[in-house]
């Protein structure tokens, strides 16, 4: 039997990336070490956008082609997953609906007008902050793709801790609700704040301070975002994991954009 280590960043490697792994166990085991794993899914991810915007770099191009090919590569590698999330769930929440009706309208497969705009500003704010970063510091703007994408599933592991009700009682939402002990929740974002310090060391010690604040502003963010998904919908669906990635995500890169 594949030890459960493995199993779980199986889990998170197959259900959130479309890197070719396959997941061999769906459980609730295997959902908790793929929900406390998923912030590796982000360092590969943000690893991998980054070295598709230094490519570019090098090659010539402006920094603002170069965050649009950064910001371009985790949706490519979601299939567009979590932008599609934060569509619908910007949907349901504009709505104005009860639950039970804003839950369908995030359920069908079409983008309504509140979704559109959101997606539209989310992704302005991301490619915006990055042309900035990357204009000041290639290095940092590598730095600032991994520590976004990591931060980004920081705040799934945190959205699935125990007391987060699932919405539905199918999908993936209901398949990793409340899967995360808390303490767990809480060591995995001890470790990904320490290691975004540590890449924020190799600039200095303001960058340090920076990249901690940019990892806080991802969690209150997207915890911000989740107690208004539970309030709304009485849980979290895939969709608003989906929303809480990107939200996450975009906070980092808007506080590593910043001068102060």
């Amino acid at each position: 039997m594949t030890p459960p280590p493995l199993d779980g960043l199986r889990f998170a490697f197959g259900t959130l990336s479309v890197l070719p792994v396959k997941v061999t166990r769906w459980d609730r085991e295997a959902a908790r070490g793929g929900m406390l794993c998923a912030p590796l899914v982000g360092v590969a991810l943000g690893g991998l956008s980054a070295a598709a915007g230094l490519l570019l770099l090098f090659l010539g191009v402006s920094e603002l082609l170069a965050a649009i090919a950064t910001v371009a590569v985790p949706a490519v590698l979601t299939r567009g997953l979590h932008l599609d999330g934060l569509a619908d769930t910007a949907d349901g929440l504009g709505s104005g609906k009860p639950a039970e009706d804003a839950l369908r309208i995030m359920k069908q497969s079409d983008i309504g007008p509140f979704g559109v705009i959101t997606l539209v500003l989310v992704l302005f704010a991301q490619v915006a902050a990055l042309t900035q970063v990357y204009d000041g510091s290639w290095a940092r703007g590598a730095v600032a793709a991994v520590v976004s994408a990591t931060a980004a599933r920081l705040a799934l592991t945190l959205a699935a801790r125990t007391g987060v009700p699932a919405a539905r009682p199918e999908g993936l939402g209901a398949a990793v609700a409340g899967v995360v002990p808390v303490r767990g929740a809480v060591l995995v974002a001890a470790a990904v704040t320490l290691g975004a310090a540590g890449a924020g060391a190799l600039f200095g010690s303001y960058d340090v301070v920076r990249t901690v604040l940019a990892v806080a502003a991802a969690v209150a963010a997207a915890e911000l975002l989740l107690r208004h998904c539970t309030r709304r919908f009485g849980g979290v669906t895939g969709d608003v994991f989906g929303g809480l990635a990107e939200t996450a995500a975009t906070a980092t890169l808007v506080i590593l954009s910043m001068s102060f």
